[in-house]
């Protein structure tokens, strides 16, 4: 029984782990099927975790934080789809540039509102859910026990963006886009207009996965709290193999190593190689299986 609580304890810490480089992840597929590289979805995610408690501080409501977070998703992917569609500017150095402004901006954010150096004040935290009558299941019913209302979003979240990408007009467009734009062009497809969409629909899911951070996940923004998540998303999405659920497996895959670290810290070892772990874990499977896998023909080219 002991064995199987640790393993259940384990799976809803995965859970929870994943959700954030989960959504984020699905936002950086649903880019790049359009062709368009998003290095910058490390600063987004950081920007909607503080635009989620900024939110919430203003409003009392940890449900208008996250709207305030989408609202930050799609602002700044706005502006992202301007510099290197509009403006044709270097993909990955436009990405690069808007982390680094992501960590500047939000530091000055929380000196400006709460005067505190790396740290705001808290605020109104999600509140949790919990299923009826099956959280009354011995071991198992812990599962359906206080859980969070983005664990079943980012499931919906993955399954819908599946479906609108494999099965509806609007998905194969965008495929089409990624693999030939001259000829989506050709065959009278906006192709800007598809990819400002997507640009701006996947920042906007980066910064969700930003605001569970800060709003769910604890109830205050820390100064780079996201912590490499945003680059783990990249890399969820290339070991998915462009795909919505794909991503969203590999998500599990790196939650699950983080996970464990968290269950089995009792294990002494020191703390700087424990949080070691998950990242080059990440890079042991993009180096066994991403190479492997087949991005979209015209991936950052315009």
């Amino acid at each position: 029984m002991e064995i199987l609580t640790t393993m259940v304890n384990l799976l809803m810490m995965t859970f929870r782990l994943s959700i954030p480089i989960a959504l984020a992840a699905i936002g950086v597929t649903i880019s790049e099927r359009s062709g368009v590289i998003n290095l910058g979805i490390e600063g987004i995610m950081l920007l909607g975790a503080m635009g989620a408690v900024v939110g919430s501080h203003i409003a009392g409501s940890a449900w208008i934080g996250l709207f305030v977070a989408l609202a930050t998703g799609v602002v700044v992917g706005g502006l992202y789809a301007l510099f290197v569609l509009g403006f044709k500017a270097n993909q990955s150095v436009i990405g690069i540039g808007l982390n680094s402004l992501a960590s500047g901006l939000t530091v000055v954010t929380v000196k400006s509102i709460w005067n505190k150096e790396g740290i705001s004040g808290t605020v109104d935290q999600l509140e949790t859910f919990t299923v009826p009558l099956l959280h009354k299941i011995p071991t198992i019913g812990t599962m359906m026990t206080d859980q969070s209302p983005l664990i079943p979003i980012t499931l919906f979240v993955s399954l819908f963006a599946a479906y609108v990408l494999g099965r509806t007009k609007v998905g194969l467009r965008l495929t089409s886009i990624g693999e030939h734009p001259l000829a989506a062009a050709t065959a009278g497809i906006p192709v800007m207009r598809y990819r400002t969409l997507a640009i701006i629909v996947g920042s906007a899911l980066a910064a969700l996965g930003g605001a569970y951070l800060s709003v769910v996940h604890s109830n205050l923004f820390v100064n780079n709290m996201v912590a490499g998540r945003g680059f783990m998303a990249i890399a969820a999405n290339i070991l998915g193999g462009w795909n919505p659920i794909g991503a969203l497996l590999a998500s599990l895959l790196f939650a699950f190593t983080q996970a464990l670290r968290f269950q089995f810290s009792y294990i002494q070892m020191p703390e700087q190689i424990s949080q070691l772990i998950p990242y080059v874990i990440t890079l042991l499977v993009l180096v066994g299986v991403g190479r492997k896998a087949k991005s979209p023909a015209k991936l950052g080219v315009l």
